[in-house]
């Protein structure tokens, strides 16, 4: 599986239209989809999951009033049950055979967190049905694995938590050996680091995604929380102990950055998941989720220096962040 940041043709996204997802703020997350894509298509095709014409249509609209070019955007009826592409969407990798390297869709099987939220039957089908499509074969490895889980460096090394991971409600007859032979045997890694616990909010069950990012094949950042009465605090500390122990598939230690984490965010008494390491790496431009005006610049400063050849931008994820997740939950890339 390569690394994020290695060469995209494009990004997947899934269009939104579960509003229970976002009660009582879904008017304004088209439009920061919108923005998601304004900012990544000139640097990469957009690729977006819809249910039919009329949502194709519905799509259209909000991307012409919202200024984006739609030269390098694609459109796919595929429907959905809900927009977290990351985690229903395709997960790209490479092999060889006969000496020629081709491209190959794994099409992970995918419960909604644990049958969180069903129905999540037409999510599940949205590997095979892009693979199908565009005549990319298609493996199916047969057990439940969300591409949020999953943080790769593209040199073998693979990184994620156990509070996932080893959640019975994923996979309850397989143990930590039975899935990391599925890791080795199906993303091509050698090197397998487990993180603990996730934060606070995340229904996902601890996505390494909200917690730590490879940003080149030998750095990791990671979000730490100061405040000692934080229900984050404890946890995150936890896994920087743990990043600053491990080394990578050569040996070598990791050079570890931390990021801050935004105040605690809350919608209707709910403490939302609200995380920096949820950024997502396009070909020129880095999507950095934004929360709070007094930590967002220290956050994304921190990112331009792991990112110098890509603009970061920020862009505002307070509504957003009611659905529970972030830039890095809706897209999947699409490496050429």
């Amino acid at each position: 599986m390569p690394a994020e940041w290695t060469p995209h043709r494009g990004t997947w996204l899934s269009w939104p239209h579960k509003e229970a997802s976002w009660p009582g703020r879904f008017e304004q997350i088209p439009g920061v989809f919108a923005e998601m894509i304004r900012q990544l298509a000139p640097g990469e095709e957009v690729h977006v999951n819809v249910a039919d014409a009329a949502m194709e249509a519905a799509a259209r609209r909000v991307l012409g009033e919202r200024r984006v070019h739609p030269a390098n955007v694609f459109f796919h009826h595929h429907p959905t049950n809900d927009a977290w592409c990351r985690d229903h969407g395709p997960i790209f990798v490479q092999r060889t055979v006969e000496g020629r390297r081709e491209q190959v869709i794994l099409d992970w099987g995918y419960n909604a967190w644990g049958e969180k939220y069903p129905p999540f039957d037409l999510d599940d089908a949205i590997p095979t049905r892009i693979g199908n499509a565009l005549g990319i074969p298609v493996l199916s490895p047969g057990i439940i694995l969300e591409g949020g889980s999953i943080e790769v460096n593209g040199r073998g090394t693979l990184l994620t938590t156990e509070a996932c991971l080893l959640n019975p409600n994923r996979n309850p007859a397989l143990g930590r050996d039975e899935i990391e032979g599925y890791l080795r045997d199906y993303l091509g890694v050698s090197h397998i680091l487990w993180l603990g616990d996730g934060i606070e909010g995340d229904d996902t069950d601890g996505h390494i995604d909200d917690l730590t990012r490879f940003t080149d094949p030998g750095t990791i950042v990671t979000v730490v929380e100061d405040d000692p009465s934080d229900r984050n605090f404890a946890p995150l500390r936890d896994n920087l102990e743990r990043l600053r122990a491990m080394s990578d598939q050569d040996h070598q230690p990791f050079r570890v950055v931390t990021l801050p984490m935004p105040r605690p965010l809350y919608c209707e008494g709910q403490r939302l998941p609200a995380s920096y390491a949820n950024f997502y790496i396009g070909n020129e431009v880095v999507l950095m989720p934004g929360y709070d005006p007094q930590r967002d610049p220290e956050a994304r400063e921190a990112l331009q220096g792991l990112f110098p050849t890509r603009r970061v931008e920020v862009i505002d994820c307070t509504d957003l962040a009611w659905g529970l997740g972030a830039f890095h939950c809706l897209t999947q890339q699409w490496p050429r």
